[in-house]
């Protein structure tokens, strides 16, 4: 019953839902999404490496703690988390980087909601039309611009 109650902040707290969408940068495939109270998630994937990253910027500073993980709630509910983050020299955004992400591309098409959770700090996004922006995120190849 509490998650129910957390999900639901979470979705008020959300607001309207801006657009999730997913292109191509360079040699870099993007998926993004920017809501004016929450701030903005940037995720990328460089098929040459191969890497992805996260990156979370929102208006205030991110707290310097030693864990960041996000809470992907009403669906295929999972929280997942790093201690390899880092912030900005501003600290206004916190990147992660790996060469996997399946659990965040999963956790983003599954839900309704994503925390992100650094410290007493929560940031909710909303996942509402997502899916389909992840899947062509995922099926991304791009290659160098000429």
């Amino acid at each position: 019953m509490r998650r129910l109650a957390l999900l639901a902040a979470l979705v008020a707290a959300a607001g309207p839902a801006a657009a999730w969408q997913a292109g191509v940068e360079g040699a870099l495939c993007t998926l993004t999404h920017s809501d004016p109270a929450a701030g903005e998630v940037r995720l990328t994937y460089d098929p040459s490496l191969p890497v992805y990253s996260i990156t979370v910027t929102r208006p205030e500073p991110w707290p310097a703690v030693p864990r960041f993980e996000i809470a992907f709630l009403g669906g295929a509910e999972l929280t997942i988390g790093t201690d390899r983050h880092s912030l900005s020299d501003d600290g206004l955004s916190l990147t992660v980087t790996d060469r996997g992400f399946g659990n965040v591309l999963n956790g983003l098409s599954g839900n309704l909601v994503a925390a992100m959770l650094a410290g007493d700090v929560a940031v909710p996004f909303s996942l509402a039309g997502a899916a389909p922006e992840v899947a062509a995120f995922e099926a991304c190849t791009a290659a160098p611009s000429a």
